[in-house]
């Protein structure tokens, strides 16, 4: 039985995304130098690019 074609490819997931989750706009952040450690909120982060 064959799966039907509404549910997808399994390499669905490989695409790439066009928003980062926080901790990956983080981890951009402090490889540009632009992050410290007294900025805990969870809004308000500077904008990045996608890499």
């Amino acid at each position: 039985m064959s799966r039907h074609k509404s549910f997808g490819k399994a390499t669905k997931g490989t695409q790439k995304r066009n928003v980062l989750k926080r901790f990956e706009r983080v981890e951009v952040l402090k490889k540009l130098g632009r992050w410290s450690k007294d900025n805990k909120r969870v809004t308000g982060l500077p904008k990045t690019l996608s890499m």
